[in-house]
């Protein structure tokens, strides 16, 4: 008798119930075959990555669970289109492209990419899940977003039981949104009859463009202040992406590495498996040499380029918390990380076998940045954040506010537990709803609904769930 695991095993908040029936596909044929046994049998679907952003019911899972195992890179060649006009330049930095499979660990690819001087995705080190996920999530963070690296995508369409590729124009990028998810949505948070948990299109492969060059710009405020630097500086990629997690480990949003203890998530450690590209990396690189010569950046003090050792000094001991995209302003405690989850994007066996931290067992961000329409924004009390935006699905103005500032001045701050303590608002981090040890889905929803309910109470909006909900409501009444 096969045994299948819970989804308080292989997700990263630790709670839901049974699964009938779990695949984890080691080959491009085993992972179609799987979709299209739970589509034949028709019989309720879900691919899964990581687990990072998954909220799933206590109640047994009736149908097929498939994980992606698959975790190979191909180097495919340089890309002279979609680069903007840089391109026409022949003196332009030269832009790889690099086909990844939905399997691959997302901080791996990450790692990989700063590792041969790839810039383009540096901001987003220490994201937990897939290469898949990232692009039905269109994740993002500290100024970057998936979607501005995307070449292609090739997904399963489960309709016509065919491959198609997509480009990253028919993926209909938005603020944590794509085609791929909105096929699963009616309206926010209310799940479609037909293709929910998963989209029609289940993503196969990500084509990413980067660009070879070892510098990168810091976009966003937060990590400008941790890299003691400014906005629009440049710095060394090597230097963002260790920032990045450190910044990130001091608000609790990076993998508790113990999970991996667990029997059902060891797969997810595998290295990547990079094709031989070095010779391919390296002729890259030659190119990049001759356009850096003539781009180099500026004096270090000139520049906003520090040393490691300044980066770990009193000056940037503690960062001040953007009031944006990463929440409402707190001061950030800046956390030294594991030097193997830095190079490889893999947590060492040290990591592994360490105690627990609960303020990392959440599904990261649990609610979007609200946009709202100018006139409601003008509702707002005038210290509220504010930032442009379109509204959703048009190109009509609108004004992004920061969710984590409403959650807090509707007085839900950090550490709040609702009905049950088990779960509760994480104390690094008022955006992160946690686990704190044998919570159950439902006190995790039950908190949800608490702070959704003050904060309409207090504002007049109501906040929508990013993580996927699978039995589990939190939609507007």
């Amino acid at each position: 008798m096969s045994v299948s695991p819970r989804f308080a095993d292989i997700t990263t908040i630790g709670v839901g119930g049974a699964i009938a029936h779990f695949v984890e596909a080691h080959s491009r044929d085993e992972f179609i075959n799987a979709v299209c046994f739970a589509d034949d049998e028709k019989l309720p679907l879900l691919v899964i990555g990581g687990g990072s952003n998954l909220l799933v019911s206590d109640e047994n899972f009736p149908g097929v669970v498939v994980r992606d195992a698959r975790h190979a890179i191909h180097v495919l060649g340089s890309d002279s289109g979609d680069r903007g006009e840089a391109n026409s330049d022949s003196h332009a930095a030269p832009a790889p492209t690099i086909r990844a499979d939905a399997g691959v660990r997302w901080d791996a690819f990450v790692a990989f990419a700063v590792s041969h001087g790839l810039s383009g995705i540096e901001a987003l080190s220490g994201i937990p899940g897939t290469v898949g996920a990232s692009v039905v999530q269109n994740i993002g963070a500290y100024g970057q977003e998936v979607s501005t690296s995307v070449k292609e995508v090739e997904v399963w369409d489960r309709k016509t039981t065919s491959t198609k590729h997509l480009t990253a124009s028919e993926m209909g990028f938005g603020y944590r949104m794509s085609a791929l998810k909105e096929s699963m949505y009616v309206a926010p948070a209310q799940p479609a009859d037909r293709y929910f948990p998963t989209p029609r299109y289940i993503v196969l492969s990500v084509t990413f463009t980067l660009t070879c060059q070892s510098y990168g710009v810091v976009n966003y405020s937060q990590l400008a202040r941790a890299l003691n630097s400014e906005v629009g500086a440049r710095m060394p990629i090597e230097q963002m992406r260790r920032m990045v997690l450190r910044v990130r480990a001091g608000k609790g949003m990076v993998e508790d590495a113990t999970r991996y203890k667990n029997q059902w998530m060891r797969t997810l450690l595998q290295p990547i498996d990079v094709d031989d590209a070095d010779n391919l990396l390296a002729s890259f690189k030659l190119s990049a040499q001759d356009y850096q010569s003539a781009n180099s950046p500026a004096a270090p003090e000139q520049s906003g380029v520090v040393s490691e050792s300044a980066g770990r000094g009193s000056a940037v001991g503690e960062a001040r918390e953007g009031a944006g995209h990463e929440g409402a302003p707190a001061d950030v405690k800046l956390e030294d990380v594991d030097e193997q989850l830095v190079v490889s994007g893999i947590p060492s066996s040290a990591e592994i076998s360490g105690q627990p931290t609960y303020d990392r067992h959440s599904c990261g961000s649990f609610f979007m940045n609200p946009i709202l329409s100018v006139e409601d924004a003008e509702k707002l009390p005038e210290d509220a954040p504010r930032f442009a935006a379109s509204m959703p699905g048009t190109e009509e103005e609108g004004v992004k506010t920061s969710a984590a500032w409403l959650i807090d001045h509707a007085g839900f701050h950090k550490g709040f537990t609702g009905t049950a303590p088990q779960a509760a608002l994480s104390t690094l981090h008022t955006l992160a709803l946690t686990n704190r040890g044998e919570a159950s889905s439902e006190d995790v929803r039950s908190l949800a609904r608490i702070i959704q309910e003050g904060v309409r109470k207090r504002f007049g909006i109501w906040l929508v769930p990013e993580p996927v909900c699978v039995g589990v409501d939190l939609a507007q009444d």
